[in-house]
């Protein structure tokens, strides 16, 4: 009875145990070609990351420094030297904005010079190129109480653009509209489309495999 039951279960064409040998190799192949590729993702992910930035995010400011500026964990990608993906914004809660747009990048540290309104809560919005050539932005709030008579800026309903004369009307940006801001550039990691392209692909012959032997049992 044993030995019946045994080579029932082999009773499969040549043709059928060829697919199915496809099959395994095919899945084995999938899984060694996601080792490298794997192996590869976490660099590819090492953005830059915020360590220090004048002023502090929820510091109480009661003193205008030179410069307000970002400082990352390991040197900036500044192609050309122009600051070109670099952005370093400061609004006030009425969405006005302060400063000339102007930055200046040196090794893990992004600047511009400081100019701010009257006293209250205002919101820095920052950009920069990590050494990876990918764009990381964020932004974080400070309190601006002025211990001393500081020279108050004009500010703009418009984010400033580095060269140009901003808009001084001091009105807020109309309700509804969002600001302009910097915002991470939406690339996809190679590596992971690499990875689920090559797992879809394994699945896709799977299935296709199997409804072939399924129909050719029933036949």
């Amino acid at each position: 009875m044993s030995r019946s039951t045994a080579s029932a279960g082999d009773l499969r064409s040549p043709s059928q145990r060829a697919i199915t040998r496809f099959v395994v190799l095919a899945a084995a192949a999938a899984v060694v070609a996601a080792v490298p590729v794997l192996g590869l993702a976490s660099p590819a992910q090492a953005h830059n990351y915020l360590v220090a930035s004048t002023p502090a995010a929820g510091e109480t400011l009661t003193e205008l420094p030179e410069e307000f500026s970002i400082t990352t964990n390991e040197a900036l990608l500044d192609l050309g030297g122009e600051g070109s993906g670099f952005g370093l914004q400061v609004k006030d809660a009425d969405g006005l904005y302060y400063g000339d747009g102007c930055v200046s990048v040196t090794d893990a540290t992004m600047s511009t010079p400081a100019a701010i309104g009257a006293a209250g809560t205002y919101t820095v919005i920052w950009q920069v190129v990590s050494a990876d050539g990918h764009t990381v932005d964020d932004e974080f709030t400070f309190t601006w109480a002025p211990i001393a008579e500081t020279p108050v800026s004009a500010g703009s309903s418009s984010a400033p653009v580095c060269g140009t004369t901003p808009d001084s009307s001091a009105t807020a940006a109309p309700e509804g509209d969002t600001p302009d801001a910097p915002t991470a550039a939406a690339d996809a990691d190679l590596t992971d489309v690499l990875w689920i392209g090559g797992a879809v692909v394994a699945v896709g012959i799977a299935i296709a495999v199997t409804l072939v032997l399924t129909s050719r049992k029933k036949k």
